[in-house]
């Protein structure tokens, strides 16, 4: 081995966020600037050196020269063992997946999450901890602070594996291994559900469609869902991961996997239809003409968990995001278990799966998850529909109507209003801000303000505290009103308008008429299209 300490200076903009560092790939590209973040890790995260670090990524543009960047200053940086997915890939939960498994002291995760890629796409960097879960805001904290300070990397340029090929390297003091992560992963899965049942349902002729986006998660599905449960190899679809992504945005929602939703709303569309990310940490559920929203299908999923071989012991307790609709609180009172809402980011729910306080959790952007992993994971949660659909008989709209019958239906939506530029997002947001004391007590036809203030959150696990992360008009059980800030973008702002309205008159409702008297409230006490000049949102959900 021969380690290069080579001279360098600070960026300023390495601050890394709940997801890690994103930025545009061009940005990446600047000499020195991947060198130092990975120099901040290493530096910050001391029980790397002389132990085991996971590297993959989702296998967009750039990530195949990351990681032989990476590679050269593991090495020398002490580190004695590096895992890598084959060809570079592993799905984010298939990455926190092999951490725990390996007992590794951290992972590297090279993605950009649903965001666009190629070479003027994003590229995305991120440290997960030896739990595997996402790294801590007083971690990443101390990654920024060092990356204000650096002056040298350390590098050695001798290392040159081959990541198409499993087998191991070694070097002096230094070893490589290349993994396929699918067995591993796939392994996982079938201990938690129940593979003959879901492969004695899809031999009795129910058909699924899950489209991969070209994203990590292709290979993923054609292993467990043709190869092992017996799919149909045409349902599952744009299953080849391609750098730019086919050229499409990996982001499994109603307007950017519109395709598979086109496919489920015809007369002769299949029993399931999914989608997941660019790094396999989301999921869409659709059945036939019918969409599940996120926070349904995490309230859903809660309720029938038990039907899965993994979870027969039952739920420990459920956590959402605030912003998501409440429709798993009903169930967690019903079944008699605490249902916990916290802040948008995955941290928060990692505290409480490794308390034991909670079984299932999940965001209103696309992500659920469980005890099994510390993230989100798109193909868990096909996995755990299909599991729940062969185990109990019904379909996905017989389902969904027994739910809301039992639960009320909680009608959501999201408007997204992209690019807008600082200035004018944080002044929706402090407008909205300085009238919300006013607004408690005031009543609007039927909606009465219970609550109105910026969500604030004291971690149960660790009395850390979190302030300021969103706003909400609060109407009691009946509906609420949420705005916040998105931090996943690479350029400008995105604002994020929530409307939710639980219903237990009218169950059949498409959620614009549902909720069309709600945005026009929303409009009347936020302003979002007048304050922005925007004639609407750019993305509904």
């Amino acid at each position: 081995m021969s380690v290069e300490e080579i001279p360098t200076q600070p960026f300023s903009d390495q601050k890394p966020g709940t997801a890690g560092l994103r930025k545009q790939v061009r940005i990446f590209q600047q000499p020195r600037y991947l060198e130092n973040f990975l120099q901040a890790i290493f530096d910050c995260v001391t029980p790397l050196k002389g132990s085991t670090l996971v590297i993959g990524g989702d296998g967009r543009f750039y990530n195949r020269q990351a990681i032989a960047t990476a590679l050269s200053m593991a090495a020398a940086n002490g580190i004695s063992r590096v895992i890598v997915g084959l060809g570079g890939l592993l799905s984010t939960p298939a990455a926190s997946h092999l951490i725990r498994l390996r007992g590794a002291s951290g992972g590297l995760v090279l993605t950009a999450s649903h965001n666009p890629a190629g070479p003027d796409g994003d590229f995305g960097i991120k440290f997960n901890v030896a739990g595997g879960g996402q790294a801590g805001e007083a971690l990443t904290d101390q990654i920024f602070a060092s990356s204000l300070k650096i002056s040298r990397y350390l590098i050695d340029t001798s290392i040159n594996v081959d990541i198409d090929r499993c087998g191991i390297s070694t070097f002096d003091g230094f070893s490589v291994e290349v993994v396929d992560g699918l067995d591993d992963y796939a392994r996982l899965m079938q201990d938690l559900f129940d593979f003959d049942a879901i492969r004695a349902w899809l031999k009795a002729g129910n058909r699924i469609r899950y489209d991969a986006l070209h994203a990590v998660t292709g290979p993923y599905a054609r292993r467990i869902l043709v190869d092992q449960l017996g799919a149909a190899a045409a349902d599952v679809v744009n299953a080849v991961p391609l750098e730019d992504f086919g050229g499409g945005h990996p982001d499994p929602n109603l307007v950017y996997a519109r395709e598979l939703v086109d496919h489920m709303m015809a007369e002769d569309a299949p029993a399931l239809g999914a989608a997941s990310d660019g790094d396999g940490d989301r999921n869409m559920i659709l059945g036939p003409g019918l969409f599940i929203s996120p926070g349904d299908s995490l309230a859903m999923l809660a309720a029938h968990l038990h039907r899965c071989p993994g979870y027969r012991g039952g739920l420990r307790g459920v956590a959402r995001s605030m912003p998501t609709c409440r429709a798993a609180d009903r169930v967690a009172a019903t079944l008699g278990v605490p249902c916990h809402e916290t802040p948008t980011g995955w941290k928060f729910f990692c505290n409480l799966l490794d308390d034991g306080q909670i079984t299932i959790c999940g965001e209103e952007s696309f992500g659920t998850g469980s005890s099994h992993v510390r993230e989100k994971d798109g193909l868990w949660a096909v996995l755990a529909w299909l599991n729940v659909l062969a185990a109990s008989g019904l379909t996905v709209p017989e389902l969904a109507q027994a739910h809301w019958a039992r639960f009320g239906r909680h009608y959501f939506m999201r408007h997204d209003y992209e690019d807008l530029s600082l200035e004018a997002a944080d002044a929706v947001m402090n407008a909205l801000e300085a009238g919300l004391p006013a607004l408690v007590g005031q009543r609007f036809d039927a909606l009465t303000v219970t609550l109105a203030d910026n969500f604030a959150y004291t971690d149960p696990v660790d009395g850390s505290h979190a302030q300021r992360q969103g706003l909400r008009i609060v109407f009691g059980d009946d509906a609420r009103i949420v705005l916040r800030k998105s931090g996943t973008g690479t350029q400008g702002a995105t604002l994020r308008l929530y409307l939710e309205h639980w219903r237990q008159d009218r169950l059949d409702l498409d959620p614009p008429s549902a909720l069309a008297a709600l945005e026009t409230l929303a409009e009347q006490l936020v302003g979002l299209k007048r304050l922005t000049g925007r004639s609407g949102p750019d993305i509904v959900t």
